[in-house]
């Protein structure tokens, strides 16, 4: 069988991590790259071993041999990138958030529907391994009903008011940030593994530095350096460093959510905690191979991420023996493979990963976010 040949457009943090997780599989091959223009795409391409690269996407969207198209880009070019591939007939595959709304996120669901094309959003937080395995307590009745959700994401990388992302500015990022940026993968795995959905929100939001010293020379140009004065420019910002979201359950069940990203020391944290009727579960993260389960009468246990211990439905997300972690890479190496598994068995029945329907969902839920977070009140979902 031939391999499905692959095209990545964008090459920031998330592309080349795209990249390497694809060549981690045996039916895929990544032959084309774009980027901002021409140099720069060539110098990623050389860089990565990619053999073509096109400082024009729409050039590589033109190659007959590609079948599939990555889109890791600002978030304000997914709708255009992602409509414009499968108008060229492409599967897609893109970056969260799908669009910078729900009215262009609608748009793209529907095309994908019409041009029955395989299309996914990269919500890879699902495939840490023992996430399916909480998936799979829930459905099988061991936590019981459950009574409350509650936990974090939490990072520190713009702890600063000298760091600065395209992500701070709404017009490359939408209106949300830190929501739309993490807090949206937390809803989706918290959704996709409880089996509930939100039904009503409660938001509060806080921008800790209103204003922000944005560089102006390239980071590279300056990296391990001290910057004078005059490199910067100071830049108000509208968009949340922090957010606190309490929400209701379809099932009667209430939660929270905090997410921030000027949490010093918090890297890049994700927590949970599902309190159920008979147990809780909890995760997070940076200890990702293990879950908490908590019992009332009697001990409480870890277990940890092994194929010995694990549903036998869980084993095709590990590739490893137990003690041999598997962490972030592996996620995006373990969703590309359902997917790809997907499109070369003809695509046929229920797609077993997020797709753009997920991706509107949590718009959806952004923007009744934002609204609570403007009113200062309760929105239904």
């Amino acid at each position: 069988m031939g391999k499905i040949v692959v095209g990545v457009i964008g090459t920031g943090f998330i592309g080349p991590a795209h990249i390497e997780a694809l060549r981690r599989l045996p039916n895929v091959e990544v032959t084309a790259l774009a980027d901002v223009d021409e140099a720069t795409a060539k110098a990623k391409a050389e860089s990565l071993g990619v053999e073509h690269a096109y400082g024009d996407y729409r050039k590589l969207l033109a190659r007959e041999d590609v079948q599939a198209v990555h889109i890791c880009t600002p978030n304000y070019l997914h709708f255009q990138m992602s409509r414009d591939a499968l108008n060229a007939g492409k599967h897609v595959v893109c970056e969260k958030p799908l669009a910078v709304d729900e009215k262009e996120a609608a748009e793209l669901v529907e095309l994908a529907a019409q041009k029955k094309l395989v299309n996914a959003v990269h919500f890879n937080i699902r495939y840490y391994p023992l996430m399916r395995q909480v998936k799979l307590m829930v459905e099988k009745g061991e936590i019981g009903r459950i009574f409350s959700v509650h936990g974090s994401y939490l990072q520190d990388w713009l702890f600063y008011a000298t760091d600065y992302n395209w992500r701070l500015e709404k017009k490359l990022s939408g209106r949300s940030r830190a929501v739309a940026d993490i807090g949206s993968h937390w809803m989706d795995l918290i959704e996709h593994i409880s089996g509930l959905r939100i039904t009503e929100v409660f938001a509060d939001f806080a921008t800790f530095h209103k204003t922000r010293r944005k560089p102006l020379v390239p980071v590279e140009t300056y990296a391990g350096k001290i910057l004078s004065p005059e490199d910067y420019q100071d830049i108000p910002i509208d968009t949340e460093d922090y957010a606190t979201m309490v929400f209701h359950f379809e099932n009667g069940a209430h939660g929270a959510l905090t997410v921030s990203q000027v949490s010093a020391g918090r890297k890049n944290r994700i927590s949970f905690e599902l309190d159920g009727s008979k147990e809780a579960v909890a995760w997070e993260s940076e200890n990702p191979n293990s879950i908490w389960i908590g019992k009332r009468d009697g001990n409480n246990q870890v277990m940890m991420k092994d194929p010995s211990l694990v549903y036998p439905e869980v084993r095709k997300l590990i590739s490893f023996p137990g003690g041999h972690n598997e962490a972030f890479p592996d996620t995006s190496k373990q969703m590309f493979r359902e997917l790809y598994d997907y499109i070369a068995a003809g695509g046929k029945g229920r797609p077993p990963f997020p797709t753009f329907e997920d991706g509107l969902r949590e718009l959806t839920l952004c923007e009744r976010i934002l609204t609570s977070k403007d009113k200062g009140a309760w929105v239904r979902v």
